[in-house]
């Protein structure tokens, strides 16, 4: 150990030594550097792509003219067409709409020219109401709108007879003559399998007639109730609908009808619209009152809505409200259709 160290290799072995270690080290990094751009050559591949396709796409673009316009048929100009919406029933007032007073007796009270489409009089017409059994126009409106078959019956049931009962309702066998809640409940059953459904229609045929501010109903018969209400006015345009549906003119127009014989009634029965029988005779003016339907709560009076047609056809619709007798309703009609409908 004491000895100098003295290497097996020459000078010359050593230099050869190194020059080899140095050769294979850049033979490794080559490997390493093909292995790599194998690596990115199929990113490199799809750049070079993409840079062609650029490129072609640009150069046809370019020199691509513009195509001409093909010549266009001449056609004729048609005017916007207007949107389809459902008929809104209004009447509207004139600088000749009487404003009436305490010469009426009924506390509310229109009068309208169906033909004109304007309110000939009116006192408080807009002021909300109880409609009681004027509410049955609409029953039978939206009952007519839906019953397909006439011919059909229906059997009521003790939860019709019962529901009359316990509110004290009328069972006449008829809707509208001689307003009959039994009859307005089968309806109402018999069209859409409940009250509440029925009701249901009801408010949205109310909706159809572009009534729904101002009117709302609860049921079908005309029973008080705080959020059973409408107006005077609303129920003019509810008549009006229901005038215009031929199988509710024929009903309300309807003065007697006789029932068929059963057994409780042997001889059946003998319906009637009392108020078209009780008008009949009165001076009206020569105006014919062609459709009606009275009613009455304590909340809202005596009421009526009724139908006129003069000798030349032209038709006019009262309704009064809060009326302090039965006969007053009627005579308040009479003076209407005397005054203002001829």
């Amino acid at each position: 150990m004491d000895g100098e160290y003295t290497s097996p290799l020459t000078e010359e072995e050593r230099a050869a030594r190194r020059k080899a270690r140095m050769a294979a080290r850049k033979k490794k990094q080559r490997l390493r550097r093909r292995r790599q751009l194998l690596q990115l050559f199929p990113f490199l591949l799809l750049l070079i792509l993409l840079a062609v396709l650029l490129t072609a796409w640009s150069t046809r673009q370019r020199e691509t003219p513009e195509p001409e316009p093909e010549p266009q048929a001449e056609t004729l100009a048609l005017p916007p067409q207007e949107p389809v919406v459902p008929p809104i029933y209004t009447a509207s007032e004139t600088a000749d709409t009487a404003q009436l007073g305490e010469e009426l007796p009924s506390a509310c009270a229109v009068v309208i020219d169906v033909d004109g489409g304007t309110i000939l009089a009116e006192k408080d017409a807009r002021t909300v109401i109880s409609p009681a059994s004027m509410t049955k126009i609409l029953t039978l409106l939206v009952a007519a709108e839906h019953i397909t078959d006439l011919d059909d019956t229906f059997t009521m049931t003790i939860d019709i007879t019962d529901y009359c009962y316990v509110n004290d309702c009328s069972v006449v066998y008829g809707t509208i003559l001689p307003s009959g809640a039994d009859a307005a409940l089968g309806l109402a059953t018999y069209v859409a399998g409940s009250q509440e459904a029925f009701v249901a229609l009801m408010n949205q045929k109310l909706e159809d007639l572009g009534l729904s501010g101002t009117a709302h109903f609860t049921n079908c018969v005309g029973l008080y109730d705080p959020d059973h209400f409408c107006t005077v006015y609303d129920m003019a345009m509810i008549l009006k609908a229901a005038m215009e549906n031929q199988l509710c003119r024929e009903v309300l127009n309807a003065r007697i009808y006789e029932t068929a014989p059963t057994t409780e009634h042997p001889e059946g029965q003998i319906l009637s619209n009392w108020f078209l029988r009780r008008i009949e005779d009165k001076d009206t003016g020569g105006i014919a009152v062609i459709g009606a339907k009275t009613g009455f709560v304590v909340q809202s009076g005596n009421c009526a809505a009724s139908c006129g047609q003069s000798p030349d056809g032209r038709e006019y619709i009262c309704v009064t409200a809060n009326a302090y007798s039965s006969w007053r309703a009627i005579y308040d009609h009479v003076d209407l259709y005397n005054k203002y409908c001829n």
